[in-house]
């Protein structure tokens, strides 16, 4: 099937003769067992109901019998399990082997995408086996990040912001450089998203990102670049350090990192600080502490002292912090103030 020679259809049908051959049963439970047959092959075993569902935006496997999701953004336990400890690993280790991903004792904690087996998902895991972890089972986190993800009208509808604050923001993202700011699961992805699509069609948009949760639905000219991380066999990596110093080479009007969580923050700033518009993610527990956090970032692969850093900070003329899915706050850069030795910021939302 693999190879095409035979369809997907044809392989379930064989399946079928197979159950009603060696599992002799009623009707309904020989199709019962085709659907978790067809559903373990071609899904996610137990956990593909969860990832079908819409409303649930993370998994989070504690252990085999203690499953956890965020439905709308609320923490609670599923309503299913793994049977017992051993069918949990087995599946650990088909996930594995389908995504192309060594966890042996060297790999322990990985963190791989999957974007081609559901229509509607990307799905972002991060996995730490029983090597690295206090207890024997294997840990195994899931993110949802929707394919057809939600445009600003709909961010609008859903009450995210208002209409006159999306114009805003949509009119100064193409003016100068954004950095949206936020916790965990707070929006930050889902607006920049949303922002990059109102660009121009003949603006060249280069996307740096860890994981590829960035995409694309209608921009002609948008290139995305993900790292790849080296393995204990496989030396071989590409951070986003390295993507981002190609990006400054590759002819962009508008340069964007997905997520900034290193060094890469360094050429961010050096690409805005020579005019470029850039636009980023970073986590930061409130507005004023993330133009911080990036500086910080920068310093790992700098010479530069904080107060050169925080200068350049300027060219990032709008600040945007991102609560509970909400457009909490929007500042505007004023540039550096010399006596207090740090960037004014004026709240114009």
């Amino acid at each position: 099937m693999r190879k095409g020679q035979l369809s997907r259809e044809a392989f379930l049908a064989e399946a079928a003769i197979h159950i009603a051959t060696y599992y002799p049963s009623s009707d309904d439970a020989q199709k019962k067992l085709l659907e978790n047959f067809e559903r373990y092959i071609f899904g996610y075993s137990r956990l593909s109901e969860l990832i079908d569902d819409k409303t649930v935006s993370d998994i989070r496997v504690v252990s085999y019998d203690n499953i956890r999701i965020k439905r709308r953004g609320q923490r609670m336990a599923a309503d299913t399990a793994f049977a017992s400890p051993r069918e949990y690993r087995q599946f650990i280790d088909y996930i594995a082997a389908r995504n192309q991903v060594n966890i042996s004792n060297l790999n322990a904690i990985q963190r791989f995408t999957d974007n081609e087996s559901h229509p509607d998902f990307i799905l972002r895991f991060t996995l730490s086996m029983p090597f690295v972890n206090t207890y024997s089972e294997p840990y195994l986190c899931i993110r949802k990040v929707p394919k057809i993800f939600p445009q600003m009208k709909e961010l609008i509808e859903q009450e995210m912001l208002d209409q006159g604050t999306a114009e805003l923001l949509i009119r100064r993202f193409r003016q100068g450089s954004t950095l949206i700011c936020g916790g965990n699961s707070s929006g930050k992805t889902t607006l920049l998203n949303a922002l990059k699509e109102t660009l121009p069609d003949d603006v060249a948009v280069l996307v740096a990102q860890q994981a590829d949760e960035l995409t694309t639905l209608y921009h002609p000219d948008m290139m995305f670049l993900h790292s790849l991380p080296g393995t204990g066999e496989q030396q071989v990596s590409y951070d986003l350090e390295h993507i981002s110093i190609a990006g400054l080479t590759m002819d962009v009007d508008f340069f964007i990192i997905g997520e900034v969580k290193g060094a890469e923050a360094l050429y961010l700033l050096n690409a805005a600080y020579t005019g470029q518009l850039c636009a980023a993610t970073i986590h930061a527990p409130s507005a004023d502490r993330a133009p911080d956090k990036l500086v910080d970032y920068a310093m790992y692969a700098s010479r530069y002292t904080r107060d050169e850093l925080m200068k350049m900070m300027d060219c990032f003329q709008t600040l945007v912090f991102m609560e509970h899915f909400r457009v909490k706050e929007i500042f505007e850069c004023r540039g550096w103030d010399p006596e207090r030795r740090n960037l004014a910021y004026k709240r114009i939302f």
